[in-house]
This record gives C-alpha cells, sequence and structure tokens, in this order.
C-alpha cells in the first residue's frame, strides 16, 4: 500500500490568519502565496516593485494586499514595518537573489549576504513584536558550499567573492538565524517558533542570474532535465508554515540529494548547526544592520 506523500492539499485552513511573504510576486514566494491565499489566508505581498506584485496578488486570488520592500535598502525594510500595525501569524522570509555579478546593497554590504540574510535579519526582528505563531526562512542544500563557514574576517568578501562563495554565505547565514532566533525566542518564553526550508532543487527565475554565462546555461539545462517544479519546491515551505514541528526544524524534499520529493525533516552541515557562530552573526547582524533584538527576555 502506497504511503501518503504530503502535498498542498495537506495544508490546514488559515481562515483568520495573516501571512507576509517577501518576494511573493514570483517563482516560489507566489506559488506560497497562491497557496496559503487558498487556504483561506490574508496574505501581504512584500515585494519591491509594487505593479509586479499587483498583477502576482490578482493571479493568487483570495484575500491579498501589496506592500513594497527591498531588502538590500534598510530604510525600505525599516518603512515597512513601521507601517505595520496589527497580530502576524506568518512570516515568510522568501525573498532572495542568487550567484549575482558583485554588486553592493543601498548601504553597501555584499548584495547576497545583504539581501538573503540581513534584509531578513532586520525585518524580523522589526516586527518580532506583532509574530504571533512562526517565522520560516528559505535557505538552500548549497549552505553546504562555498567556505563552509561565514567569513567573519569580511563578510562582504571584498577581494574573494565568487557568486558560489557568496551565496553558500548567504545561505548558511540563514540557517545560523534561524538557530539563534529560536534560541532567543524560547529564552523569552516566546510561543513563536523559527524555522528554516529549502526547496531542493526547483525550476526559478533564480539561476538565470549567475555571473557566467557558462553556468547560467547550464543552470537552464538543468531546470529543463532534473529540477522539480516551483510549485514541488514551495512545498517545504509551506510544510513547515504549516505542520507541528520542533523549533529550529529544517525542512526539504525527501528524494536523493533533497533534490526533489515530499517536504521532510532534513539534516544540515555541522557548520549550520554552531550555536557559537549562530550568536557571533547575530551580535555582527546587529552591528551591521543597527537592528536589536525585538524581544526582551521575560524577567
Amino acid at each position: 500500500m502506497a504511503t501518503h506523500k504530503w502535498n498542498v492539499t495537506d495544508l490546514p485552513d488559515f481562515s483568520g490568519c495573516t501571512a507576509v511573504i517577501t518576494g511573493a510576486n514570483s517563482g516560489l514566494g507566489l506559488v506560497t502565496a497562491q497557496a496559503l491565499a487558498g487556504a483561506g489566508a490574508h496574505v501581504v505581498f512584500a515585494v519591491r516593485d509594487l505593479a509586479r506584485g499587483g498583477a502576482a496578488a490578482a493571479r493568487a486570488g483570495g484575500s491579498t494586499e501589496v506592500r513594497r520592500l527591498d531588502l538590500a535598502d534598510l530604510d525600505s525594510v525599516r518603512e515597512f514595518a513601521a507601517g505595520w500595525d496589527r497580530p502576524l501569524d506568518l512570516l515568510i522570509n522568501n525573498a532572495g537573489v542568487m550567484m549575482l555579478p558583485e554588486q553592493r546593497t543601498q548601504q553597501g554590504f555584499e548584495m547576497q549576504f545583504g539581501t538573503n540574510h540581513l534584509g531578513h535579519f532586520a525585518l524580523t526582528n522589526l516586527l518580532l513584536p506583532y509574530v504571533t505563531d512562526r517565522v520560516v526562512t528559505v535557505s538552500s542544500g548549497l549552505h553546504r558550499g562555498g567556505d563552509g563557514v561565514i567569513s567573519f574576517e569580511d563578510v562582504n568578501l571584498r577581494g574573494r567573492y565568487t557568486p558560489t562563495r557568496a551565496y553558500a554565505q548567504s545561505k548558511l547565514a540563514n540557517l545560523l538565524f534561524t538557530l539563534e532566533l529560536q534560541r532567543r525566542l524560547a529564552e523569552a518564553g516566546s510561543p513563536v517558533r523559527a524555522l528554516s526550508a529549502h526547496p531542493g532543487y526547483a525550476a526559478t527565475n533564480l539561476q538565470s542570474h549567475h555571473g557566467s554565462a557558462l553556468m547560467r546555461g547550464v543552470m537552464a539545462v538543468g531546470n529543463k532535465v532534473f529540477a522539480q517544479s516551483d510549485r514541488a519546491g514551495a512545498l517545504p515551505t509551506l510544510f513547515a508554515a504549516s505542520q507541528d514541528l520542533p523549533g529550529a526544524a529544517y525542512v526539504g524534499p525527501d528524494g536523493l540529494g533533497e533534490m526533489r520529493g515530499a517536504p521532510t525533516l532534513v539534516g544540515r552541515s555541522a557548520a549550520a548547526s554552531d550555536p557559537a557562530a549562530a550568536r557571533r552573526l547575530w551580535t555582527l547582524s546587529e552591528e551591521m544592520t543597527g537592528v536589536a533584538w525585538g524581544l526582551k527576555p521575560v524577567s
């Protein structure tokens, strides 16, 4: 007898819940938004381009709204958070850039670390007083790549930049952020949970921005031949957003090499499980963003 594999039809009823999804206008973010809106959630599309976001929200159906957020600009992150004034059940840190040529954020940080990690770090802490259920941050199996550790001596990788090294570091940072966020939430006596997910190898537009033309071609072929669909790639995020999982859990596909398949709990590298590195990254992130821990410990 075949074992049931979890899929989008297994989502519980999200009626009455509010979710903010960064980068919800395309790819995994849009699929995630469509699924949650279809399950009854009110979904906020946090996007750089309001016109594209509006068009995507219209396609999603259900209860949606669109708000501007540019994770590569901390002023935009602060503006988004300052405009938030109601309970938030679910924050999904989904947006990201992948393997770009070397670029800088508005504040001068390396673009992948600045967008994928620092922008979400600031957003999460600024919104945390409103979050009632969980924060899900999208990482990648490629967190094991690059140098395999955070380059604390210079996270901006000046003189050492490669698209792959920077992307791997940013995705490792996502996991360490989740680990330390969960520790702090527990210490503060908060019921909110921090979780991570990765999509495996999912065909999205992220792979089209690699700094190497050769790698863009390789990835285009890989998307057609090996990758699973964006709908399948969004399942780990939806699983993490909806199932009763322990704090700091990491969800990915159950297939060979975690490349494709149904969502399940998966492992991570030793570097991604290092509490000392997680605390060090948190302190550095506070210094870089000027955003401090969003909750105070229970006295």
